[in-house]
């Protein structure tokens, strides 16, 4: 489903030249990886760039028959939109609406009917276990709450690819494995593709396969 080739990235000033250089990676359908590595080495860079929200200097990625390293920036934007969840690891919630509003916003952006937006919102805050703040604005929120109401939008639209950056790093034990474990479930269910950015060991472990970033590319872990 998702093919990234040869990436390279740099940025002027950069130790050495680079920030990502020669990564590769290959996700199948409904397959979840994660990727870890030191702060600084590029992982939140790669996200963004699987994203259509920054170009690479070289390399492909592709998802599906789509090269998203080919697009223009509408085209790119279209792509976030229809077919990608992303959760960031600042919340980006629009503090003018609720957390219903906020979570069913990506199913508004495809044109969906009100009734499907309230019904999809009402069942992912029930599974990420904030249906009780529906009404809510994010200033009433914790920061663990505005997480979970984040993760909740990411997932609303059941998005053909989810990028999961550190999304449990403002949630307690309890929560966070949760919150993991619905991530998961959701790529499985779906037979989407998932990516999770973590420092966590143990989340990373929640993953089909784990990655590490270095200054050097991307390697996989030996499989337990």
């Amino acid at each position: 489903m998702l093919t990234i080739r040869n990436l390279n990235k740099s940025y002027a000033g950069t130790r050495g030249g680079g920030v990502l250089r020669d990564v590769n990676l290959e996700l199948a359908r409904g397959e979840y990886v994660a990727i870890m590595g030191e702060s600084g080495v590029g992982k939140s860079t790669l996200l963004n760039m699987i994203a259509g929200l920054d170009l690479p200097d070289s390399g492909g990625i592709t998802l599906d028959d789509t090269a998203i390293t080919t697009l223009d920036d509408t085209a790119r934007t279209l792509l976030r939109r229809d077919r990608m969840g992303f959760v960031f690891q600042a919340f980006h919630l629009l503090p003018h609406l609720t957390v219903a509003q906020n979570v069913a916003l990506p199913l508004a952006l495809i044109g969906a009917a009100p009734a499907l937006r309230a019904k999809r919102a009402g069942e992912i805050l029930e599974a990420v276990g904030i249906a009780a703040l529906a009404r809510s604005y994010p200033r009433e929120l914790s920061g663990g709450e505005m997480q979970l109401a984040a993760i909740a939008r990411a997932l609303v639209h059941r998005p053909q690819l989810l990028l999961a950056d550190e999304p449990t790093g403002n949630l307690d034990a309890v929560s966070a494995r949760h919150v993991l474990d619905l991530l998961r479930d959701q790529v499985k269910h779906n037979a989407s593709a998932g990516i999770l950015v973590t420092h966590s060991a143990a989340a990373a472990a929640t993953a089909d396969r784990v990655c590490v970033l270095t200054a050097g590319g991307l390697r996989a872990l030996p499989q337990s």
